[in-house]
């Protein structure tokens, strides 16, 4: 990746901050911004690594977090994102034991979380959260994902 950003994405207010988006008065989601360089890591890989660890069969809610700002949504930034990823889940559709709810929509007006949300992991790793939620995720990751990891 060349950069990650958590941020605020998708609702109807100009600006974003915390307080605001978990309140779900925003309709932003929580999300992350990625700029990646295609020749080094493609799109799909993305979408799969996407796929592998979030729940795309569950109506805002992921995990024990709950609320419009957790919806199961990709921004794509052009049509052709766009069509990788609506053609990944169909592609998935009968490996959920649930339908998949996955909404694909138009990258646009991303704004950055406060500084203490960027990085948090690396921050807070001994954070309860982080534990529960995080670490075992990252374990997945070593253990299924391992092409997607840099030797």
């Amino acid at each position: 990746m060349e950069k990650v950003t958590s941020g605020y994405l998708g609702g109807a207010q100009n600006g974003a901050k915390y307080e605001t988006v978990s309140s779900g008065s925003t309709k932003h989601a929580e999300t992350i911004e990625i700029v990646f360089n295609p020749q080094k890591v493609s799109y799909k890989d993305l979408l799969e690594v996407f796929f592998m660890f979030h729940d795309p069969t569950t109506v805002n809610k992921q995990g024990a977090d709950s609320g419009t700002q957790y919806r199961s949504e990709i921004f794509a930034v052009d049509k052709k994102q766009i069509n990788l990823a609506s053609k990944m889940i169909k592609s998935l559709s009968n490996k959920f034991e649930n339908k998949i709810v996955t909404v694909v929509s138009k990258f646009e007006s991303f704004y950055p979380a406060e500084d203490y949300h960027q990085k948090y992991y690396l921050k807070n790793g001994d954070a309860p959260y982080c534990q529960i939620v995080i670490s075992p995720k990252l374990e997945k990751l070593k253990k299924e994902g391992k092409k997607f990891l840099k030797n």
